[in-house]
């Protein structure tokens, strides 16, 4: 993957550029060809931060990360733009896998008669014979079976948030951070579970 680096108030050193680099080639795999990227280091006060932005040829991801250290928030901006990319080829996999309708043979048009010429099963000298009836038969196809995709099985810790915040603080938190789950404290102790449902929703539930 071609990775373009810039640095705002911080240096680069070479095990961070190599550590970018690692990350980046495991959603290139992901991704496909032809994927590019771009990798904004910066200082905010005591935050650092890294901005990641992958262009691929249809979809492009960007991601963020802030920590006491760069390598630190480096390693956050990869996950978060990991997951994404995951996401993005499990939905490509779920229309693909997605069975077509199934095909209906119709009756043939019907031709109108000729002047003059006998109706079908009539002979000539006006005795009856048997007629040949053509009928149209429906054809249905039915789909194999839908295979399933084993589900990714990732171990993260982000989503345990380490100080106590408000919920609205935790919603802003989750965004930010492009998380489906999140486990925090408020500030009196009472421990809650912030997960995003399937509509897109985010639900909060408080754990007894």
């Amino acid at each position: 993957m071609e990775v373009e680096f810039t640095a705002r108030q911080v240096s680069v050193p070479k095990g961070l550029r190599s550590q970018a680099e690692e990350g980046l080639e495991r959603i290139a795999r992901i991704l496909g060809k032809g994927a590019r990227a771009s990798v904004v280091l910066r200082a905010q006060r005591h935050l650092q931060i890294a901005e990641l932005t992958i262009k691929a040829r249809v979809q492009t991801i960007e991601a963020a990360g802030k920590a006491d250290t760069l390598e630190a928030a480096l390693r956050i901006a990869i996950q978060h733009a990991e997951n994404q990319a995951l996401k993005y080829r499990d939905r490509q996999y779920e229309r693909k896998r997605m069975p077509k309708l199934d095909k209906v043979l119709t009756a043939p048009p019907v031709v109108p008669a000729k002047r003059g010429a006998q109706p079908e099963g009539v002979h000539e000298n006006g005795k009856l014979t048997r007629a040949k009836v053509k009928t149209a038969i429906p054809v249905h196809s039915f789909p194999a079976s839908t295979a399933f995709v084993e589900p990714h099985v990732l171990a993260s810790a982000e989503a345990i948030a380490v100080k106590p915040m408000t919920i609205e603080e935790a919603v802003k938190d989750a965004e930010f951070r492009d998380k489906d789950l999140l486990i925090f404290r408020n500030r009196a102790g009472d421990l809650y579970v912030l997960h995003r449902r399937r509509d897109g929703q985010m639900e909060l539930v408080e754990v007894p």
